[in-house]
């Protein structure tokens, strides 16, 4: 399997001046992790995550150092620090050394990287633009979905699953009411798997609805929580 088989499509991106609140603000609503830093070129410039929002005055957890401790310390490191601690925006706090990988990278690629970078997720760019993000959430998914080992003589029904996963990932996104989670769709089998999250039960079952009547679907499983969210807090 490939990243392109896993992703999370939906990605919910903040500009470079983002401020804090609202960034934690979309982590919070969309249930995601992390947020791909775009510039309005479409030019990846960065990523914030839960662990760049850990250290803040808002909140009383700025990091507190002794004396002697800031004397010891290496004052660019200190800078660095401040700056991540008190910048108002996604510029200040992202992380700038983004790890990401191509659509079609194996996932025993991408397993790799995220552990030797210790990290929970990669980012997936396709012609310098972002169009995915695999986690960790996405291997247990496909895990769940696929089960036993995949087989040499399934390359043909994969290949199959593949293309309905594709259509069926366009056809959701085409809805008007599709704008607001993060989910994600695989297919094993013919069978649809549905991911995510979703805003109230009505959504829920129009995902199910639409995966139901996509000609070579053969059965749904429906594995989407309701959340509800206030979109203007």
């Amino acid at each position: 399997m490939r990243a392109r088989d896993v992703m999370t499509t939906t990605v919910h991106t903040v500009a470079p001046e983002t401020s804090i609140a609202d960034i934690a603000r979309l982590l919070v609503d969309r249930r995601i992790g992390a947020a791909p830093v775009v510039e309005a070129t479409g030019r990846l410039v960065g990523i914030v995550s839960e662990s760049d929002l850990m250290r803040r005055p808002e909140i009383g957890t700025e990091r507190q150092r002794s004396w002697l401790m800031r004397f010891l310390s290496d004052p660019q490191a200190l800078a660095e620090e401040y700056v991540k601690s008190e910048g108002p925006a996604a510029a200040a706090v992202m992380t700038r050394k983004v790890v990401t990988v191509g659509p079609d990278a194996p996932l025993d690629e991408v397993a790799g990287l995220m552990e030797d970078n210790r990290i929970k997720r990669v980012v997936v760019v396709d012609e310098g633009r972002v169009c995915g993000i695999v986690s960790r959430a996405n291997f247990v998914q496909a895990i769940a979905t696929h089960g036993a080992p995949p087989r040499v003589e399934a390359a043909a029904s994969d290949a199959g699953d593949a293309a309905l996963r594709d259509q069926l990932l366009d056809k959701i996104r085409r809805q008007p009411w599709s704008q607001g989670p993060a989910f994600n769709v695989l297919v094993s089998g013919g069978v649809a798997h549905l991911w995510g999250a979703v805003r109230n039960d009505e959504e829920r079952q129009a995902m199910v609805v639409a995966a139901q009547t996509l000609p070579g679907i053969r059965a749904v499983e429906d594995h989407l929580a309701v959340v509800r969210w206030n979109f203007g807090a």
